[in-house]
């Protein structure tokens, strides 16, 4: 009798996904072996599948996970696949995504807030879960104003003529950068000292000029835009005013222009240039 309760339990254990597999091993042996009435070998035999079914289940419980099936039978119930290309659809990802949106949401939690949320013992564990999206980060990174307090924007007019017909090879100006006042002919002008500050080098053409009017009355003149980093000195002049822009011109006084002669040399005042920030610029060509 022993032996045909273990016998069904072991081809139970051994076909779990066939639920009639032990049954119909141990109802012949009933009736034929033991001697059991038709009606009595069903219902014994019924009682051992319950039995075995019950002895089975907390075996099968630590094998899978009970979170597991649930969030399978869910898949199932809101008819979602229950895997994508990540893998499995886990309630351990459900519980992740959630956390990650309460994160990145308008009003975001904190870290010590969701972690409060998550039960979370320390913030270490709920930093495995607060994954910020590309959304947030773009939007942090703009809020920080980077580009307002670092960078500046300049026109260039691009003299396409020049540069078709080889004249700007053999050195002939092709960039013209305006500095409002004037235009500048040198092509490193990010890398010139006095691009805040000019000089008025022998690179330099005013405004009104009857140079600077055949340069305008150009046909094939491309306008573009390049955006210059400011050093700490600029900045200050930018940030600060005339404090720490007299300085700012004070210290160029006897730096080189491009043309080589300092602005001590050439005798003239240097010109401030106030460059728009990209943002101001691109909010203005919006408009």
């Amino acid at each position: 009798m022993a032996g045909c309760f273990w016998l069904g339990r072991g081809d139970r254990n051994a076909g779990w996904a066939d639920r009639s597999s032990g049954a119909e091993f141990r109802l012949p042996l009933l009736i034929g072996v033991f001697g059991f009435a038709a009606l009595q070998a069903v219902i014994l035999n019924k009682a051992m599948s319950l039995i075995v079914v019950l002895t089975a289940l907390p075996a099968r419980s630590f094998a899978i996970p009970f979170l597991e099936v649930i969030a399978h039978w869910t898949c199932g119930k809101a008819g979602v696949p229950t895997a994508d290309v990540r893998g499995n659809i886990t309630s351990h990802r459900a519980r992740s995504t959630i956390a990650s949106q309460l994160y990145n949401a308008k009003e975001p939690m904190t870290l010590f807030e969701l972690q409060a949320w998550l039960g979370h013992r320390t913030p270490n564990t709920t930093q495995h879960y607060a994954k910020i999206t590309p959304n947030t980060l773009s939007k942090a990174y703009s809020e920080a104003g980077y580009f307002a307090r670092n960078v500046r924007a300049i026109e260039v007019l691009v003299d396409r003529d020049a540069v078709a017909s080889g004249a700007a090879a053999a050195g002939e100006p092709w960039q013209h950068y305006d500095l409002g006042h004037g235009w500048c002919t040198y092509s490193f002008f990010e890398q010139c000292p006095h691009r805040m500050a000019c000089a008025r080098c022998d690179f330099y053409t005013p405004k009104g000029s009857t140079k600077a009017q055949l340069l305008e009355a150009k046909d094939n003149l491309q306008r573009m835009r390049a955006e210059i980093p400011l050093s700490d000195e600029e900045r200050a002049a930018v940030d600060d005013g005339h404090a720490a822009l007299d300085a700012l011109l004070n210290r160029l006084a006897y730096v080189p222009t491009p043309a080589g002669p300092t602005p001590h040399q050439i005798g003239t005042r240097p010109t401030p240039t106030m460059l728009p920030s990209p943002q101001f610029t691109r909010e203005n060509s919006r408009t």
